[in-house]
């Protein structure tokens, strides 16, 4: 079959995985194909055991793998047959250097583009679809072009707007799709090629076009007004357990105001995942650059809330269990920093595992998709952690459980057989409020949710 476009995409990530499932899905009059350096990864795409997992993801790349989608680790061979090159490389926070701990970390994403100007020898629409900083395309224009001057480079932004767990249906059913461009004519022809691709299933009022530099900024607003909205309701957690209100009543009074609406507005131990911490300290960077201290100041603060309330979190796990939690075994259900998905990047258990460990707990780690990506991020601590899936094993003879991710899994275990189980008096920790709280108490748990009065079976000195 001749396909009308060679579509590349450069990352076989969460991001570049799946949406280009997708393209080829709803495209099959185009090739696609996903490359990266990684063997391993790229044999996992190639197999019936995918390297990540996001519900309906199986079915979709079994439908097309092999028709017009195909991974491969033949990076420079795919550049040069490309006619789109969408880059999904990973731009982790920097660790060193001007900007550690704050600025993206652009390295791989410069090798990328260095790699696309040796192996290209026409011209290729460029599309940024890593969240990347305010600018970037300039710096990856100046690279194509430095050395090539017979043939032409476009760069567009085109920024996922994807949440782990739902990813396929927000790939299927976008509340939007970005596109931004120079508003050159070349850079509007090629915006509007990319546009013409999305358009073969999303409607044409949800594909929103602009200039290029506010696109790239807008993935980073987005993700900096959700994580807000969490640690703003995580912040009126803390004010609620001091006051024996309900976060759930407060949250769904607040929701049903129409001018705020009611996502995002679910207490819990904090916010994780790979985007948010990141592109909040980005846009934190940015603002330091520009001179905007204040505004930065005020970004910043929505990063030391989520880190307070899982400090808060392990504080009143102390504090309940008699000040001590010295040699006591504790069962940490979920360590995926949401539920379906196995992606443990920026989880908040990272944190209270390593915190729990630091206090001489005995830490048992359970959950149904990261125990693996668990292991990995715990590396230096495993020799004083067990990781068991089954959550009947993990819980037995543990002093407490505290509930991590918000599985389906935890609302339906048998808490009774699971209290039989355990060491008096015992406690659950319940960091997503996902399970019935009364029907625990009576069962004899002494339960703490987040920003709701606990409920105990004695009386706190």
């Amino acid at each position: 079959m001749a396909f009308k476009k060679n579509i590349l995409c450069i990352g076989a990530g969460y991001v570049g995985g799946p949406t280009m499932a997708m393209i080829a899905y709803k495209c099959p009059q185009h090739k696609i194909t996903v490359v990266d350096i990684n063997p391993e990864r790229i044999a996992q795409w190639n197999s019936d055991n995918l390297p990540i997992f996001e519900p309906g993801l199986d079915e979709i790349v079994r439908a097309v793998r092999g028709k017009n989608l195909f991974f491969s680790t033949e990076v420079e061979k795919s550049i040069n047959a490309a006619d789109i090159i969408f880059v999904s490389v990973n731009t982790p926070t920097k660790t060193f250097g001007v900007g550690a701990g704050m600025a993206a970390d652009l390295q791989y994403w410069e090798k990328t583009a260095r790699q696309i100007v040796k192996c290209s020898d026409s011209p290729k629409i460029i599309v940024e679809k890593s969240t990347l900083p305010v600018k970037t395309a300039l710096a990856m224009e100046r690279i194509l072009i430095s050395n090539k001057s017979d043939f032409h480079f476009d760069v567009l932004s085109n920024p996922e707007f994807l949440a782990e767990g739902t990813a396929i249906n927000d790939l299927e059913n976008p509340d939007r799709v970005l596109i931004g461009s120079r508003l050159t004519e070349s850079g509007l022809k090629a915006r509007n090629e990319l546009v013409d691709i999305y358009a073969n299933w999303v409607p044409e009022d949800q594909i929103i076009t602009s200039d290029i530099w506010s696109s790239e900024l807008s993935k980073l607003v987005a993700n900096a007004f959700l994580a807000q909205r969490i640690s703003s309701i995580n912040a009126i957690s803390a004010l609620c357990e001091q006051t024996d209100a309900d976060i759930t009543n407060v949250a769904r009074a607040v929701g049903v105001d129409s001018r705020i609406g009611n996502k995002f507005l679910n207490a819990s131990v904090g916010f994780g995942g790979s985007c948010f911490k990141k592109d909040i300290l980005n846009l934190v960077y940015i603002c330091r650059h520009y001179g905007l201290n204040e505004v930065a100041d005020y970004w910043e603060s929505v990063i030391k809330i989520n880190h307070y309330q899982k400090e808060r979190f392990v504080t009143n796990m102390l504090g309940a269990m008699f000040n001590s939690l010295a040699g006591k075994k504790i069962a940490l259900l979920g360590f995926a920093f949401k539920a379906d998905t196995g992606d443990t990047r920026e989880s908040p258990a990272i944190y209270i595992a390593e915190r729990l460990v630091e206090e001489r707990a005995e830490l048992i780690i359970s959950d149904p998709k990261a125990i693996d990506n668990a292991k990995t991020d715990l590396k230096h601590l495993n020799n004083k952690i067990k990781y068991i899936e089954d959550p009947y094993a993990a819980t037995d003879e543990c002093h407490a459980i505290a509930i991590m991710t918000e599985w389906d899994l935890y609302r339906t275990l048998d808490y009774q057989k699971i209290y039989n189980s355990m060491i008096k008096p015992c406690f659950i920790f319940d960091g997503r409020n996902v399970i019935e709280h009364k029907r625990l108490f009576e069962i004899g748990f002494n339960v703490y949710p987040i920003g709701k009065p606990a409920m105990t079976h004695f009386e706190h000195s």
